[in-house]
């Protein structure tokens, strides 16, 4: 990037976010200093609009389009009137909502870009925003260039050698890149379209577009000082249609052989009749015959009855809403068979072959898709110097558009990229600065302050309070869950273990594990204290062998109970009775 900090200034977005709470009045619009015209070269034009003189240069047209459109839209020299920057900053605005527009300047002196870099810059602010209109420029050809003289004024058909900038409408944003050139064998004008153009930009702060055409044909598009696209103008992929024409083209007289074949595959000529035994009324699926109605399955019985709940709704009128007839809900009966009458399931049919077709084969006299031979184009030439234009007289905006008060400012046609540059550094970027910083000031204020993200410290301290707490819960959950088949398997062992046998594993296996940790860190202990000499790798491996069986045979010895507990025996066995159900 050669701009030196003229793209969209982060800092200054940064600045606008952070002055959510700056008032409109603290926002400095200095006063606007124009860049000087004196550090340009002789054969450079820039307009900054600030001089009288700005009135009596551009011409507004009101010439008719296409013989049907009169341009009526209105144009004025004016400061913004939206997220304004400098003081006393004026630009060229287009003034009219949906109506055609059309202004012309005449340049000093007849621009030749033979040989030569051609730089074309200029800022577009939409003040209201864009939602079907365009913004784009005209360099306008010396040849037919309209004057008073003639009595001509500039409209759509005035010949101009580049078109570029933004237009928008509905689906449509783009950045028009548009040249007009001639056919050196026809002598026929045709548009050379950019192919795929950026997105222009649709805000309503300024934006600075910046065109740049090279000799050696290399094109960059500059958005905000960044390249948005480049590329060289002969490249055939680029642009629609190409500057070179193709070497070869279908022969316009070539025409296809009478007995040319281009099918590829053709009916079978030996199977042109339905077989006898082709039954297309067959039906795709049928009942199975081998399906035997269920021994228990019940025609007798509804499969649906009215529901015995159900109540006529009290605003129910019999005379306006009919006689009221409960609705009906599953027969509780047939949950357990089935109800209604029995048909068996259906089976694909082995005999459904469908709608007969005549079947295809390989066509042998297939030649192919015919396409017409090629021939040498008799009008293709070489355009190797496309960056070469026709002299060009003049600049114009014809525009149609539905938001009135776009603003154009600090046009520069000229040689010198460091120039546009240069420009753009003294006017567009502290412009926009100032633009945002407006705009973040007008901006809507929230009804609360937003709370600031937590630290990386807070974050960590609040995931291990999670964690805590979830251990916690999780560790109360399964302490409790314990204790109750701990009850439960007391009270009735048997139905404990035959309804869930799976809890058992699941607790016992707990149960060694805690063992087996318990016994590791006990004989860690003993060999760090000792240093090994009492240590006794058999007595620590039996323990927990032992004291499982301790525990079981505790658990499965009876136990003298009073009537208190009786009572709590019988509820803790009725809980394990109805899981027993549910597991079931």
């Amino acid at each position: 990037m050669k701009f030196s900090s003229i793209a969209v200034p982060t800092a200054a977005l940064l600045v606008g976010a952070m002055a959510s709470d700056t008032t409109k009045s603290s926002v400095e619009h200095p006063e606007f200093t124009p860049y000087s015209k004196d550090e340009l070269a002789s054969d450079s034009f820039y307009e900054d609009f600030q001089d009288d003189g700005s009135v009596e240069r551009w011409l507004v047209s009101h010439a008719k389009k296409d013989d049907e459109f009169t341009y009526v839209g209105k144009w004025a020299f004016e400061q913004s009137i939206v997220n304004p920057g400098f003081k006393n900053d004026k630009g060229l605005v287009l003034k009219s909502q949906a109506a055609h527009h059309a202004i012309d300047v005449q340049l000093p002196e007849v621009f030749d870009n033979t040989d030569n870099t051609l730089v074309l810059q200029y800022e577009v602010k939409l003040q209201n925003g864009l939602n079907c209109g365009g913004a784009y420029i005209k360099l306008l050809s010396a040849e037919g260039f309209p004057t008073s003289k003639d009595g001509d004024e500039f409209n759509n058909e005035t010949p101009y050698q580049i078109m570029f900038g933004p237009d928008k409408c509905g689906m449509t944003n783009k950045v028009h890149f548009i040249i007009r050139r001639k056919n050196p064998v026809t002598g026929v004008y045709e548009e050379k379209h950019l192919r795929t153009p950026p997105m222009s930009r649709i805000v309503k702060t300024t934006s600075l577009y910046t065109l740049i055409i090279k000799p050696n044909n290399d094109f960059e598009i500059r958005i905000n000082g960044e390249v948005a696209k480049a590329g060289n103008l002969l490249d055939e992929h680029l642009f629609s249609p190409s500057f070179n024409p193709p070497t070869e083209i279908e022969d316009p007289d070539d025409i296809k052989p009478e007995d040319w074949d281009e099918r590829e595959q053709i009916p079978d000529p030996e199977q042109a009749e339905k077989p006898e035994d082709w039954d297309e009324d067959a039906p795709s699926k049928i009942p199975d015959p081998n399906a035997v109605k269920p021994e228990d399955w019940d025609e007798d019985e509804l499969a649906y009855i009215p529901d015995p709940d159900a109540e006529k709704p009290e605003d129910w009128d019999d005379e306006e809403d009919g006689e009221w007839i409960a609705p009906e809900i599953p027969n509780p009966k047939c949950q357990e068979h089935g109800c209604g009458k029995w048909d068996p399931p259906l089976i694909k049919n082995p005999n459904y072959k469908g709608k007969w077709r005549q079947p295809l084969i390989p066509n042998p006299n297939y030649k192919g898709v015919w396409k017409p031979r090629t021939i040498p184009n008799p009008d293709y030439y070489e355009d190797v110097n496309a960056s070469n234009l026709e002299a060009i007289a003049g600049l114009g905006f014809e525009l149609w558009t539905l938001q009135e008060d776009i603003l154009f400012d600090n046009i520069y046609l000229g040689h010198h990229i460091e120039e546009a540059e240069a420009i753009g550094n003294a006017t567009f970027v502290p412009k926009l600065k100032i633009e945002e910083e407006t705009s973040a000031a007008n901006a809507p204020k929230p009804d609360f302050e937003p709370d600031l993200p937590p630290s990386l410290e807070e974050d960590a301290n609040n995931i291990l309070a999670n964690v805590v707490d979830f251990v916690k819960i999780k560790s109360s959950e399964f302490i409790d869950s314990a204790v109750d088949y701990y009850y439960d398997f007391q009270a009735a062992p048997l139905n404990t273990l035959s309804s869930r046998p799976f809890e058992a594993v699941y607790y016992s296996g707990i149960l060694l594990y805690v063992v087996f940790v318990l016994a590791g860190v006990w004989g860690a202990l003993v060999y760090l204290f000792t240093g090994g000499s009492a240590a006794n790798p058999a007595a620590t491996t039996t323990t927990p062998s032992t004291t499982s069986s301790t525990t079981t045979t505790t658990n499965t010895k009876p136990k003298e109970t009073s009537e208190e507990d009786e009572e709590i025996i019988e509820e803790k066995d009725s809980k394990a009775t109805g899981a027993s159900r549910r597991l079931e």
